[in-house]
């Protein structure tokens, strides 16, 4: 029986939802075309339960980017609960760098899964990361440690490079340092700085 959309998952059937997107986000990113028998056998359930949860490759696909997406968003109330403004921003950027990352070994499997005939299947918007960047940002304003006036929108037009970077060994160091650059322009004319 499949579950209604709204009703929450067990605790068993939660778990085996969350191992097979950590393993098909791994076995996608190396081979977009990886076959969803491997994805299912690694994550160490049956057929039956794979399916129950992703009836076909544009459904896990799709799912595996939504979801990544929203634990990156949902980070940055945490950070701001552990962390001073600036800091959870830096932090929170760093993890935003990752699933920029994740995503670009995911773009074959993706492209694919938004593109196949009659889908009509659209990748999801980027709304969570906005207000996780917006909430972000008006913190450190707020703390006097960002530069007044810096849109959510703009502020990932200027982190647009991370989905940019190759795939080479290279790329976490560029991060790093495109991010720190980013940080550096914020705190210039900051109320605190």
């Amino acid at each position: 029986m499949s579950q209604s959309k709204g009703t929450p998952l067990r605790s068993d059937a939660q778990r085996n939802r969350e191992r097979i997107l950590a393993v098909a986000l791994v076995e996608l990113t190396r081979c977009a075309e990886t076959p969803l028998s491997l994805i299912a056998k690694a994550a160490g359930v049956g057929q039956g339960t794979f399916y129950r949860n992703f009836p076909n490759r544009e459904a896990l696909v799709l799912e595996i980017y939504r979801h990544e997406m929203h634990q990156v968003a949902e980070s940055a109330t945490v950070l701001l609960a552990d962390h001073s403004p600036d800091r959870a921003l830096r932090e929170w950027m760093d993890r935003l760098a990752g699933f920029a990352m994740a995503k670009a070994g995911l773009a074959d499997a993706l492209r694919l899964a938004t593109s196949a005939p009659g889908s009509g299947r659209a990748k999801p918007g980027h709304a969570p990361l906005t207000a996780a960047a917006d909430l972000l940002l008006r913190a450190a304003e707020a703390a006097g440690t960002i530069r007044p006036g810096v849109s959510a929108e703009d502020f990932l037009l200027a982190i647009a490079g991370l989905w940019q970077l190759g795939t080479a060994g290279e790329r976490e160091a560029q991060a790093t340092r495109l991010l720190d650059l980013v940080m550096d322009g914020l705190r210039a004319g900051a109320a605190g700085g």
